[in-house]
């Protein structure tokens, strides 16, 4: 197989190109003799595009995609589990359903706005707190890597992720799917698919998944990631004319999960601890996303309406200092409701243009309700010292009547002594509207029968708005003496403010045929685009602020923190971010070799970014995230994948790598250093959160038996790897690179039985998916979530006719 490799790498290089057909031919005799054959997995899945003209190989991008088979395989649950086989993609298990960072070449998002569009059964979801889903009774998966706002829009900068369930019309039967693990991993999924008559078909879903978790946190003895969810679907297809095609989807699903599970991580002995959390960090969420997709074929165009409702509320509780002393913890309820709506017209004819026409509209309403709530570890400290001052103003006051500083202590004693109560709350209401508008056309033309050009562009229109509604209590009681006094210091911030983007996205491809075999070469520029916005979770840091400046006026008494216009207009300045926009360009190449037993995707891209959004700590005392921008980052890499079949289709093996160079060239922070404000550069730096190297491989054999009721076995083996990935901006700490392997032996009864025996990560590899630095309790420390160590399980799969 090695050889296979090696001989597949040579063809792929570009200025050989047009001589790969002839050679693989002379090559295909020698190294595979066998009937084996691979197709393009996007033409085995027919799936309706209501954008493209061409299939996902014949195009100018680059793109993996996923069949029902590949994922069952792989044991995908959710998209984190499926992005370890995708060249330059990264979506780790961060440690709840809310978390949904997406990183593919070098460009993503930890919080605000995606960077990575997500659209299910044609459904674009809005918010990107639900992106993180439990995936079931899929019929395939597409990866689209690089920018695809020409067809998709704003938050599309980074690639796409589109999923599709399984069609009634072509799908029939009852599945059942039961799942058993060890950390009490619980699975079950009923799904039934019925083709009523040629004009209407309807399937049924639902599941149930659960787990009790991998890490416990020591504070309490609880799980800190046990987690339950559940969840149904329905579609209703209908044909009421041979030409219209009527496509109703809803689908719920609701979690309740504990999560966040980081434990303070030790750079000098590489140890995770477990989590040792006062709070121990909670989600639960309800989300319902309802569909309705037509499809009318005309003569010479095809229109397309897709539109939908998104609802979404959820509960959050996060300790925010990790530890378990209570410094300080927040809660946050979103409540959202979304619709989207979008027209598509697009040409069904053999001419040599090809063309796509489309508008899209959608509008968010968005309330978030998030209080922080400041415990004892800071409290405390502020009132002792408030008492200190007193007791000493006191004691001087004393010993200027002529007392010695032991009989003034005595004395206030005696008279009642002098204490100090603390409490501070930061009650917090947002309202962030956004309302998109998008216009967009795509040409292909085929210049000869061998080569395509596209040229594509989209108006973006974006309007942003932010109610806050923020105020920080602090309530001072004081007992002096017997004598006690209330004090209160508020600052309340109330305002709204808007702001409004807008941007051409242009893209130019060439596709150029180099065999009949549909092995081509491409190049492509195109532009990518993510909206600015607002930061709503560093309302508490500019509060405590605010708060810790005016703390002597509330010395003689309750004192409310005055604003003007010209606070609200700095308070504007400071919550809002620029919009990120990025060039890329690509060369890669498609190739079907030795008689399409062997597929090979190869593409070397670089990317310029400005203004690159990035998620970092609130500078003043770390309370909370805030986007900022750098000034200007680059992104270049190489991404390579193969999938192949042999010894006549008996086995399935894929391979990918990829390598990720991503780094800021102008972006300049100030930080604190001994108490003063002092400029740094990150020039040259890594950015976050992006591994350099990823790579995987699986491979599958089948053993066919002679026995009538075992018809055959399966056993497979996958591997992936990650890293060096940095955790800041300064690249002080970072996750080494680490490999995780799993396997499966699949016994297989005929069409209705097949059970699975599964191990995750049988090396048991230690790994820190994401980490985090504090210095809440004036030690800088490093809070990591380990990655999910071994586990062991068998699935159990019933198909009825």
């Amino acid at each position: 197989m090695d050889k296979k490799i090696l001989v597949a790498f040579a063809i792929m290089a570009l200025p050989v190109a047009t001589s790969a057909s002839s050679f693989s031919d002379k090559l295909n005799k020698i190294l595979l003799p066998d009937t084996s054959r691979v197709f393009d997995l996007d033409e085995v899945v027919v799936v309706a595009q209501p954008k493209e003209n061409y299939k996902l190989r014949r195009q100018a991008l680059s793109s993996s995609v996923f069949t029902n088979f590949e994922l069952s395989s792989l044991k995908v649950n959710d998209i984190t589990d499926l992005a370890y086989y995708v060249p330059s993609f990264v979506m780790p298990h961060y440690g709840s359903r809310i978390t949904s960072s997406m990183y593919i070449r070098g460009i993503g998002s930890r919080i605000n706005n995606p960077a990575v569009g997500m659209y299910v059964d044609g459904m674009p979801l809005v918010s990107k707190n639900s992106y993180n889903f439990h995936t079931y009774q899929l019929d395939c998966v597409d990866v689209l890597r690089g920018p695809q706002g020409t067809l998709y829009g704003q938050n599309t900068e980074g690639g796409l992720i589109r999923m599709y369930t399984k069609n009634p019309f072509d799908y029939q039967g009852t599945d059942i799917n039961l799942g058993i693990a060890t950390h009490f991993y619980r699975n079950a999924e009923v799904a039934h698919y019925s083709k009523v008559n040629d004009w209407f078909a309807y399937s049924v879903a639902g599941f149930y998944n659960g787990q009790n978790g991998f890490f416990t946190n020591t504070y309490s003895g609880e799980k800190a990631d046990k987690y339950n969810e559940a969840g149904g679907r329905l579609r209703l297809m209908f044909k009421p004319i041979r030409k219209v095609l009527v496509d109703f989807i809803t689908d719920y699903q609701f979690v309740r999960q504990n999560g966040f599970p980081y434990g303070e991580y030790n750079s000098a002995s590489n140890v995770t601890s477990d989590p040792n959390t006062d709070y121990q960090g909670n989600y639960k969420r309800n989300i319902l996303n309802i569909g309705l997709n037509i499809k009318v074929k005309g003569n010479g165009l095809d229109f397309y309406s897709n539109s939908s409702w998104q609802y979404l509320k959820d509960n959050m509780l996060m300790d925010i200092d990790y530890l378990p002393i209570d410094y300080m913890h927040i809660g946050q309820r979103q409540l959202q409701n979304a619709c989207t709506q979008e027209f598509t017209l697009k040409s069904n004819n053999t001419n040599s243009w090809h063309w796509t026409f489309g508008i899209f509209g959608s509008y968010q309403w968005l309330k978030t309700y998030a209080p922080v709530y400041f415990g004892d570890g800071i409290t405390k400290p502020i009132a002792d010292g408030i008492q200190n001052a007193m007791q000493n103003a006191m004691i001087e006051s004393f010993m200027k009547r002529g007392l010695t500083q032991q009989a003034a202590i005595a004395m206030i004693q005696k008279m009642g002594g002098i204490s100090m109560d603390v409490s501070i709350n930061v009650p917090e209401i947002f309202h962030t509207p956004q309302f998109n508008l998008g216009f967009y056309h795509e040409s292909s033309i085929d210049i000869t029968d061998r080569l395509t050009a596209t040229l594509g562009l989209r108006y973006d229109y974006s309007h942003v708005n932010v109610h806050y509604d923020s105020q920080a209590i602090m309530a001072m009681t004081a007992n002096v003496m017997g004598q006690q006094a209330v004090y209160n210091l508020i600052s309340h911030l109330d305002n709204k403010t808007h702001n409004n983007f807008n941007q051409l996205l242009p893209k130019i491809g060439f596709n150029y045929r180099i065999s009949d075999s549909g092995s081509n070469v491409y190049a492509t520029l195109s532009k990518g685009f993510r909206a600015g916005g607002y930061n709503i979770q560093m309302f508490s840091d500019i509060l405590q602020t605010e708060l810790n400046s005016n703390s002597q006026n509330a010395m003689r008494g309750s004192y409310d923190v005055p604003h003007k216009d010209a606070d609200y207009e700095r308070v504007s300045n400071t919550i809002s971010y620029k919009p990120e926009t990025s060039w890329n360009y690509e060369l890669g190449t498609h190739l079907n070799l030795f008689d399409n037993k062997v597929q090979a995707d190869l593409s070397t891209y670089y990317m310029q970014i400005r203004n690159q959004q990035l998620s970092v700590m609130a500078g003043n005392y770390g309370f909370g995230r805030m986007m900022v921008n750098a000034g200007k980052s680059s992104s270049c890499g190489v991404e390579a994948s193969f999938r192949g079949r042999a010894f006549n289709n008996h086995m399935n093996w894929s391979a990918t790598y990829s390598y990720t160079r991503a780094v800021f060239k102008d972006y300049k922070d100030s930080v604190k250093v001994d108490g003063k404000n002092t400029e740094v550069s990150y020039k040259n730096k890594y950015v976050p959160y992006v591994p350099q190297h990823s790579f995987s491989a699986t491979a599958d054999y089948r053993f066919d038996t002679s026995c009538k009721a075992l018809t055959s076995i399966v056993v497979g083996a996958n591997v992936y790897g990650n890293g060096k990935t940095y955790w800041d901006e300064n690249n002080t700490s970072s996750q080494k690179f680490y490999a995780a392997v799993g396997a499966h032996v699949d016994a297989n009864f005929g069409k209705a039985v097949t059970i699975s025996f599964w191990g995750k990560n049988i090396t048991d590899t230690k790994y820190n998916t994401f980490a985090v630095q504090s210095s809440v309790d004036g030690t800088k420390r490093t809070f990591a979530q380990q990655g999910n160590p071994v586990q062991f399980g068998v699935d159990i799969k019933f198909h009825i006719d």
